[in-house]
């Protein structure tokens, strides 16, 4: 007869020292190949239309007068359970710090023993972009060939990157409150160009990216021509970079229903719209609701950022550091 394994109580085991492997801003940033992220994002907006994805609402703790911290966990199916915290503290710029800084941690999904900390800043700026231009891949003409991005911080670097994987753009015209950093972002890439009349520039695009810090709206409905597709990844409450009129007007695309909800959970620009007035990535992508109907038609896009968008990344970034021995493995 096979005895039975003994198994300790809980006072007598102690967790002991676990191998976790640690991922600095740069070496996260040397493993995460943009196309792979823009493919893991449509299958993660999918799973999330399938109900295959738990993230719960992100609660926020606020600092007065200097910032807020989120923490932002995902998981779903044949992924590690990720907690992000991210830290908004703008006063940062004047210290010539990040005003956005992150930091991931992905668990086995079945033990819940941590098995990677990496930083999260990188990431939490290159996925934010993502969904936008994912937004255009799916949502812009195909024959989209203008485009226009207003910010030139962190979102407009990360969005001139990723934008030329999506459509064969003749020019992307950079737009910014100081000329001058508009001018240093398009001289990152050749078919860029800085541009002073954001009017002019709209009003000929074919695509408009709004990637801004802006407490009000940056753009007016009026300059957009027929077909274009906007799209916004600003956070500035309580009124923000996209016109009031956009999302009400236009067929309007976000993330989740969550985006109607309250900021920090939302978006300031969607307040006051029943959640049904938006059709998320996910149902776009596996075909529940529709995606572009008319070269007319003018499409909206307003991210506010999720979790799933942080898993998806993180998850890249962990397999290809453990495939290419990138990282440090310490104990804790």
């Amino acid at each position: 007869m096979t005895a039975m394994p003994t198994i300790r109580s809980a006072a007598e085991i102690v967790k002991g020292e676990i191998a976790v492997l640690t991922l600095s801003e740069t070496e996260v940033a040397r493993t995460i190949e943009p196309g792979a992220l823009l493919d893991g994002l449509a299958d993660g907006f999918r799973a999330m239309a399938d109900g295959l994805i738990q993230s719960p609402a992100r609660p926020e703790i606020t600092v007065p007068g200097k910032g807020f911290s989120l923490a932002m966990p995902a998981w779903g199916p044949g992924r590690h359970i990720m907690v992000k915290v991210v830290n908004v503290f703008e006063g940062n710029l004047g210290l010539d710090r990040p005003n956005h800084l992150a930091m991931i941690t992905l668990f086995a999904a079945d033990t819940g023993l941590p098995v990677c900390v990496m930083d999260g800043t990188h990431i939490t700026g290159i996925r934010t972009a993502a969904s936008a231009v994912l937004s255009v891949r799916e949502l812009a003409r195909p024959d989209a060939r203008i485009a226009t991005l207003i910010g030139a911080g962190v979102q407009g670097r990360e969005h001139l990157g990723l934008l030329p994987l999506v459509r064969d753009f003749a020019e992307i015209r950079v737009a910014s409150l100081r000329f001058e950093d508009a001018e240093r972002l398009a001289s990152l890439h050749p078919r860029a160009v800085a541009v002073r009349d954001v009017e002019a520039a709209v009003r000929g695009s074919d695509v408009v990216c709004l990637a801004s810090h802006a407490h009000e709206p940056v753009i007016e409905p009026a300059w957009l021509k027929p077909g274009t597709h906007v799209s916004s990844v600003g956070y500035a409450p309580p009124r923000g970079e996209l016109p009031f009129d956009l999302p009400r007007r236009h067929a309007l695309y976000v993330e989740t229903a969550d985006a109607f909800q309250p900021t920090p959970v939302g978006c300031a620009e969607l307040v006051g719209l029943a959640p049904d007035s938006g059709i998320t990535l996910g149902e776009m992508l596996t075909g529940r609701r529709p995606g572009r109907v008319s070269a007319e038609q003018i499409t909206v896009y307003k991210a506010m950022g999720i979790a799933m968008e942080d898993m998806v990344a993180a998850e890249i970034a962990y397999a290809t550091a453990c495939a290419r021995g990138i990282g440090r493995t310490v104990g804790f």
